[in-house]
This record gives C-alpha cells, sequence and structure tokens, in this order.
C-alpha cells in the first residue's frame, strides 16, 4: 500500500545585501541546502518584502547604502511577527562596536566577510533549531494557565499567552501590542537582570498597584519572561512578614493559604511549580512553629484583622 507522505516545508531565508556576488553565491549555497531563498539589495527593499511573506531567518548585510542592517534590523523587530526571527549579520567590520551594534539592534549571530559558506549552513542550521526550540516552548506555555509575557531591552511586548494578553485588557484597557513597560519598571527589569529571576523581587505597575510583575529569566537575545500577577490584598502586611522572618514569597504563600486555596492553587496563582509551594510552606511551618496549614492560615488571618 502506498503512502502519501507530505513533503517537507522548505525553510525561507531572506538575504539583504547590496552585493550581487554575495546574493548569487548565498543564493546558490541556500538552495543547495534545500531552503527557498529571497533576496533583497536594500533595507527597503527588505520590508517590501516581510509585508508579504515571513521568513524563517534573515541574513543582513551592517554596511548598506540607504538604510543600513542595524536599522532595517531594528525596523524589522519592532513588528511582532518578525520578533522571533533569527537575524544573522553579515559584515567585514569586525570590530568589537559593530558586532555589539548588531546585537542591540536584535541580531543572534554575525559572520565576517568573505564568507565561509561550510560555516554560515552551521550556524543557520544551529539558530533555526533555537528559533523552533523557542516557539514550541511559547506554544506550551499559551496553553498552560500561566499569566507569562516577554519584553525586548525597550519594554516593548514581544509575545504573551492568552491568560496575560486577557489580563493586560480587562486591567489596562489595553491590548498586549500596546502595552510598554514604563521607564520606572524598565529600571527594574535591568536591576532584576543583574541580579537574577531568583533573588529578583517584583514590581507593581505604576498606573495599577493590583498587578504585579516578576522577572523570570532571558528567554533570548533581546527577551525577557516576566510573569503577571493580580495581587487584591494578598499579601501579608511587610511589617507582621518581617517580623515573623518570612521572605516576601513566603508571605504570599501564607496570605492565599489563609484564603482557603490549595497548594495547587497557589501555584497557579503565583507562576511556581506545586513542588515549590511545598518547600516554601514547609520553611513557613518551622518558622512560625506550627505543624499544619490551618495553625498557619489561622496566625495569618489574626495578622490581616489586625491590619486592616
Amino acid at each position: 500500500m502506498r503512502m502519501n507522505i507530505e513533503p517537507k516545508k522548505r525553510d525561507v531565508a531572506l538575504v539583504v545585501d547590496d552585493s550581487p556576488e554575495t546574493l548569487r553565491l548565498l543564493t546558490d549555497a541556500l538552495d543547495g541546502a534545500g531552503m527557498t531563498v529571497m533576496v533583497a539589495l536594500d533595507g527597503a527593499a527588505a520590508m517590501r518584502i516581510v509585508d508579504q511573506i515571513t521568513p524563517d531567518i534573515v541574513l543582513l548585510d551592517a554596511v548598506m547604502p540607504g538604510i543600513d542592517g542595524f536599522e532595517t534590523c531594528r525596523r524589522l523587530k519592532r513588528d511582532a511577527g518578525l520578533a522571533n526571527v533569527p537575524v544573522i549579520f553579515m559584515t567585514g567590520l569586525a570590530e568589537t562596536e559593530h558586532i555589539v551594534r548588531g546585537l542591540e539592534a536584535g541580531g543572534v549571530d554575525y559572520v565576517t566577510k568573505p564568507i565561509v559558506i561550510e560555516e554560515m549552513l552551521a550556524r543557520i542550521r544551529v539558530h533555526l533549531g533555537n528559533a523552533r526550540l523557542a516557539q514550541s516552548a511559547r506554544t506550551a506555555l499559551d496553553v498552560s494557565g500561566r499569566f507569562l509575557f516577554a519584553v525586548n531591552r525597550q519594554g516593548n511586548v514581544l509575545w504573551a499567552t492568552p491568560q496575560a494578553q486577557k489580563l493586560m485588557s480587562d486591567h489596562q484597557g489595553a491590548q498586549a501590542d500596546d502595552f510598554v513597560l514604563s521607564p520606572s519598571l524598565l529600571q527594574w527589569l535591568e536591576q532584576a537582570r543583574v541580579k537574577g529571576s531568583a533573588k529578583s523581587q517584583g514590581a507593581s505597575l505604576p498606573e495599577n498597584p493590583q498587578l504585579r510583575l516578576y522577572y523570570m529569566g532571558e528567554t533570548a537575545p533581546n527577551e525577557f519572561l516576566l510573569r503577571l500577577s493580580r495581587e487584591s490584598g494578598t499579601a501579608l502586611p511587610p511589617e507582621f512578614t518581617s517580623e515573623l522572618g518570612l521572605t516576601t514569597r513566603e508571605g504570599e504563600v501564607l496570605a492565599w493559604l489563609s484564603k482557603g486555596k490549595t497548594n495547587r492553587d497557589i501555584a497557579q496563582i503565583l507562576g511556581l511549580s506545586p513542588r515549590t509551594v511545598d518547600k516554601h510552606l514547609e520553611q513557613i511551618y518551622a518558622k512560625l512553629g506550627v505543624e499544619n496549614r490551618t495553625a498557619a492560615a489561622a496566625i495569618a488571618a489574626n495578622a490581616t484583622r489586625r491590619n486592616s
């Protein structure tokens, strides 16, 4: 019996370079590697092409007349549909400042001219593979029920899970694409990156203190994962939390426990694993000198009443 096997989809590469020789070299090599190739002689032509089709990867000359490669990359990355498409810079400029400019513009890698085809193909395979893994991770997060979204260094939203999109819309009156971190939150993000997710404290949104952000880590070059939490009267008073020797996170766990939430509920609300919640509760019981959640909840309820 014959089986109809659907042919594998060809990856699409956009090559942007003002050199016909480079375009010809790369077109032949990429076509021979089984890719579909689109070419543009300048940044403006590249922008017209991506209006019609989304490439899987972009090979971009850094120095071109008109719009140079750095500005072309920045413009490409402003489009949410292209934010996660890897861009490899091609340049004869090996100085550190140019390499940094390319990475800051949104590129993931660079190769120096003259181009070594075997090296270029190897880098393309790596970055296509990384992009597919990242897309798979985002798809998994979409169905996980988590309030997660990612921003770039400028604070613009690159993507968001449906749950985070709804929360932004409900509380901000705006779509996720219109959401931008304020200057104070950008400063907080920079500090959180330095400290790392394990040591970073959350930050409330200036326009809506009920919404709080937590830094989860860097998921890709110029892509930072944040968790959005709705916290309406859910935290114990800071003075009480400090008095008992609880961390901010332990205070949050205890506050939700006092409201009758299960460990699984708390994990969902705070974006933690159930096992992590269990560990926090073990520490809470030890610090409070109690043996079960009922006794801990009673202490938390009393604290809330005294400070209300």
